[in-house]
């Protein structure tokens, strides 16, 4: 069951490795917040962090579990 939606197919590619880059480009932005906002680059408020945090831990627990429950 979890293998069907774990490699169900977008475009040809299966829905774990999309999830895998969206969680990898979240963690990313995540990062980036601080980093702009010390140089003084203030597209994202500070206080967009956490909320950005939370979605990259939910998504990398999303990933994870269905990486590991695939082969279960």
């Amino acid at each position: 069951m979890l293998q069907d939606v774990t490699y169900y197919l977008i475009f040809g590619k299966p829905l774990i490795l999309y999830l895998g880059v969206l969680t990898l480009l979240s963690l990313l932005v995540t990062a980036s917040i601080p980093l702009m906002n010390k140089k003084g680059i203030r597209i994202v408020p500070f206080r967009w962090h956490p909320v950005c945090a939370g979605i990259t831990i939910l998504l990398a627990l999303i990933h994870g579990i269905l990486g590991i429950l695939a082969y279960l």
